[in-house]
């Protein structure tokens, strides 16, 4: 068919109009209701497709010259602890973005994981977010449920709806806890909260050596790489997904949110990165933080005028410790300083692919120095095993001393002395856990981004809260916040955007008002004023005292920025206005009822959240089901427990796990060796206790059952062990101590195999390794309560 040319001239304007409509129309888009709607299809009467134009394609785009956003999260590390900030951990990543833009000294999070990482991606307060403390202490109260409502939509999904593409890498905990089955639901999971791609690990730490991952919602194994680490696997991850992105399609913008495990426990880091800080702790904590103090004074980072507050009385002055107890304490601050330099590097490694690819410009960065204070769950004398701690059971300086060298291996899961906690969080206090504390909440933060900030090396003051992040992130972008996603309704952001400060070192601060609380550890910023109740320290576990008997504090935080003058008998009014605005924000926020237990959270039954097995006491597990994380596996603690396992042995015996739970730093096992059965039982990796057969199984059919009686009479109690084959007895013998409250953060209960680090040192490491060699049919697992 031919065209007349005044033909071709009236098609060609109507595309042309077609595209400017279109254009238009983008530009015009309703962006407050998210997903933003299709335009009307277009009706035709024409019969023959030749005779009409292909309309114009909707899509959505993100606003012309939106800049890409990357968000960087280091775990557990306080203010004091990067060199950037005065600390004696060297961070030239972090130098050099403080260096190219601005610093800010007055950021806040909100003193724990999950509750900092989802307030970050909402812009709403974390009990808004119903996550008022780690997904695994979740309660049945609102504000502490560990579901985010659907009327809190996170940042990365208005992002993505808006033409951004998404990817998450590291660290998540933000699932509440009995969602992380193969069951889901996965409205929780990454790739359900607005990111196109995850690779991390779920729960609140992982092995770095032998780490539990998941790429999407898929549980993957490690890649086989010679001295493989999590943190550097993670950056290649990101490095590979932002370069293709960009290859695909450059001129869309990308959101990279970076959360590396470290420096949470286990501080697991190659021996070189150790090497550098050979002998400069030796001095001990108290000269660290004097020193730190005076170099922030020096850098400008905090007043010149500020006091050093004394450290919590629990903490022992450097000068009184044995010499046992520096030599040890001193390695590891190097271990954890060489886990922070290694962390640093790697998000260089980061940065230096987005300026391979040309997009550093444009690119706002934020790198956060720390979701809380640094930790100072490692107890008095640290830990060899960090999962003590959540068994209430406290390690000893000379168990820990021959392990001095093995420090921060693949045989050590470890955490450091409470005083490099509190020397790490100078200038202040406290740490990590203590919401009423700038040692617990207050983090460094760069920004960076070469477009839209003008200054470089500049300093903020103004205050500001992690809650701030998302609205700055949406007016950077030119993006309003929407009044509804995916057919919801939402919650107003609660943050203020800190754009105003970007290039006004000057502006007055708007984020004028902030409540804190932790664990009963509460407190009120109000226009310069800080009121606080230390109601717990981070190593009390139990016995917590009446909340009604705290005593408030008051600190003028404009002239006193580390907390060191408590100014409450001087203005006892001001105390009882800021003390009844807590209270006012604390019910607007759903922070009440205050919840000040800990450990007794760890168990579902007495915090009142949901558990996914119920009131059930047995489970019939087949093959293939492996990866089960410990919040949706059946509790065997101080209960009595039966495993029924139905086997085929093939020709010359079976070797391989069965059923294990756990890994080298505490769990059960019941496995074959050289064709005989066998039960091992690791209580933290510090005591093993085992039941082996003295014969081998024969070929064919049987049924393996593994019967423990548990004593009774209390928590982490011991009990009898009896193995028995076809019916007969083989084995027996005294399990004489049992976990009370947790196995692992990260290790799996596991059929026909053990993940990750193997609960018997004998079965071998990794999937293949510890695989079954024979068939497993079916295994049932039943436990009975005992009094």
């Amino acid at each position: 068919m031919r065209y007349s040319v005044i033909t071709i001239l009236c098609m060609t304007l109507t595309l042309f109009a077609g595209l400017t409509t279109q254009a238009s129309a983008r530009e015009a888009l309703d962006r407050t209701v998210l997903p933003i709607q299709e335009p009307e299809r277009p009706t035709y009467s024409e019969l023959d497709v030749r005779n009409v134009e292909t309309p114009p394609l909707f899509e959505v785009k993100a606003p012309k010259k939106a800049p890409n956003i990357v968000i960087v999260l280091i775990d557990d590390i306080g203010f004091g602890g990067p060199s950037t900030f005065g600390g004696p951990i060297q961070t030239p990543t972090l130098d050099m973005l403080a260096a190219q833009g601005i610093t800010y000294n007055n950021f806040h999070t909100t003193a724990l994981c999950s509750p900092t990482r989802n307030a970050l991606k909402t812009g709403r307060n974390h009990h808004t977010a119903n996550t008022g403390s780690i997904m695994e202490s979740s309660t049945g109260f609102p504000g502490n449920t560990g579901q985010v409502p659907n009327s809190v939509a996170p940042l990365a999904e208005m992002l993505r709806l808006n033409g951004y593409s998404t990817g998450a890498f590291g660290k998540w905990h933000e699932t509440a806890a009995w969602e992380t089955s193969v069951s889901g639901p996965f409205d929780r999971w990454p790739t359900h909260q607005g990111f196109d791609k995850f690779y991390g690990f779920i729960g609140g730490e992982t092995d770095q050596w032998y780490p539990l991952i998941y790429d999407g919602v898929i549980k993957v194994t490690p890649p086989k790489t010679e001295n493989y680490h999590f943190t550097v696997d993670m950056t290649n991850q990101a490095i590979q997904w932002v370069k293709a992105q960009q290859s695909m399609t450059p001129d869309k913008p990308f959101l990279i949110y970076f959360a590396t495990g470290a420096v949470h426990a286990p501080h697991h880091v190659p021996k070189e990165w150790i090497k550098k800080y050979k002998g400069k702790f030796d001095e001990g904590w108290d000269k660290i933080r004097e020193k730190t103090m005076a170099r922030q004074k020096k850098m400008g980072i905090i007043p010149s005028n500020t006091k050093l507050p004394p450290k919590p009385k629990d903490i022992k002055d450097w000068d009184d410790l044995t010499d046992d107890e520096k030599r040890l304490f001193t390695r590891q601050a190097e271990v954890f300083a060489g886990f922070l330099e290694q962390t640093d590097h790697e998000v260089g490694r980061l940065i230096a692919a987005i300026e391979e690819i040309d997009e550093m410009d444009n690119t706002l960065i934020f790198y956060i120095a720390g979701d809380n204070g640094t930790s100072a769950e490692g107890g008095f004398v640290g830990m060899y095993n960090e999962m003590t701690y959540f068994n209430n059971v406290t390690e000893k300086v000379e168990d820990l001393l021959p392990l001095i060298d093995e420090w921060g291996g693949p045989q050590t899961f470890p955490h450091m002395a409470a005083g490099w906690a509190v020397a790490f969080d100078s200038p202040f206090m406290w740490t990590k856990q203590v919401a009423s504390d700038f040692g617990g909440t207050r983090n460094g933060m760069t920004v960076h981004w070469p477009n839209g900030i003008k200054e470089k090396g500049g300093l903020r003051r103004q205050f500001s809260h992690v809650i701030d992040i998302a609205p700055t992130i949406l007016e950077a972008a030119g993006l309003p916040e929407p009044k509804s996603v995916n057919g919801t309704p939402q919650t107003p952001m609660e943050g203020t955007s800190m754009l105003y400060s970007f290039n006004d070192a000057g502006a007055k601060e708007r984020h004028t008002t902030q409540y804190f609380e932790m664990f009963g550890n509460r407190a009120i910023y109000h226009e310069g004023w800080f009121a606080r109740t230390i109601h717990r320290a981070p190593w009390m576990a139990v016995n917590m005292p009446p909340l009604e008997s705290d005593t408030w504090e008051l600190f003028n935080v404009q002239r006193d920025f580390s907390l060191a003058k408590n100014l409450a008998d001087k203005y006892p009014k001001k105390v009882a206005e800021l003390e009844a605005l807590f209270m006012k924000e604390a019910e607007k926020y759903n922070a009440l009822p205050i919840d000040d237990r800990v450990i007794e959270r760890m168990n579902p039954a007495i915090a009142g959240r949901p558990d996914i097995l119920g009131d059930r006491t047995t489970l019939t597990l087949y093959p293939g089901m492996d990866g089960m994380l410990e919040n949706t596996f059946m509790n065997v603690k101080n209960r009595s427990k039966t495993i029924t396992a139905k086997v085929a042995i093939p020709k010359g015996g079976a070797n391989g796990v069965i059923l294990a739970q756990g890994g080298r730093f505490g769990g059960w096992s019941l496995y074959m060796k050289d064709g005989k059965p066998i039960y091992t039982y690791n209580f933290l990796g510090l005591e093993r206790y085992t039941v082996e057969s003295k014969k081998a199984i024969p070929e064919g059919e049987a049924t393996i059952l593994l019967d423990f009686v548990y004593d009774g009479g209390g928590l982490g109690k011991g009990g009898k062990a009896t193995l028995s084959v076809n019916g007969k007895a083989v084995a027996n013998g005294r399990i004489e101590k049992t976990q009370p409250l947790i196995f692992s953060a990260d290790e799996t209960a596991d059929v026909g195999l053990d993940n990750q680090t193997p609960v018997a040192e004998d079965i071998g490491i990794g999937r293949e390794e510890t695989r079954f060699t024979g068939e497993i049919h079916k295994i049932t697992l039943a436990v009975k309560d005992v009094k």
